[in-house]
């Protein structure tokens, strides 16, 4: 099962909650306050997606954090790449000489082709569609399954 960790669903909470007022510093205690998370959560992600130049800090006393670019510049790709690293669905779909059966594979072009179907899709979903209370998504059968927006399930 493709998944993320609950510290990158955390970090677009985090992120979404700077996306509301994109230029104004927001210290990690009100972000903490605003998003329910746990303030040492806070100020790890913080710490992470600046190192990673989704958002920059000031220090003291009006310090805080803000975005690094337009909400709307950020994409879900740019999310997960600073919390879990590049999209790579397999060893051999994220870079190439990782495996010793890859001058033999015939399935690896494959993944590859689908690994980068993924990105595309990440990299079209901004931060914006994240943080709306709304999204409309097309509806989607998932291993022969219908799954509808408005329960998750069929």
């Amino acid at each position: 099962m493709l998944k993320m960790s609950k510290l990158t669903d955390y970090g677009t909470l985090v992120l979404s909650c700077l996306a509301a007022d994109p230029t104004r510093l927001k210290s990690a205690s009100d972000v903490s306050r605003h998003t329910h998370l746990a303030l040492p959560t806070v100020s790890k992600l913080l710490k992470l997606l600046a190192r990673a130049g989704l958002v920059v800090s000031a220090r003291g006393a009006r310090g805080g954090y803000r975005l690094s670019r337009a909400p709307e510049e950020i994409s879900a790709a740019d999310m997960i790449d600073a919390l879990e690293g590049p999209v790579a669905i397999t060893q051999c779909s994220g870079s190439v000489g990782h495996c010793e059966l890859e001058d033999v594979c015939g399935v690896s072009s494959s993944w590859q082709k689908i690994n980068v179907a993924i990105r595309r899709a990440l990299d079209e979903v901004r931060l914006p569609h994240l943080a709306a209370a709304e999204f409309r998504m097309p509806p989607m059968k998932l291993v022969n399954i219908p799954i509808t927006q408005e329960t998750g399930r069929r």
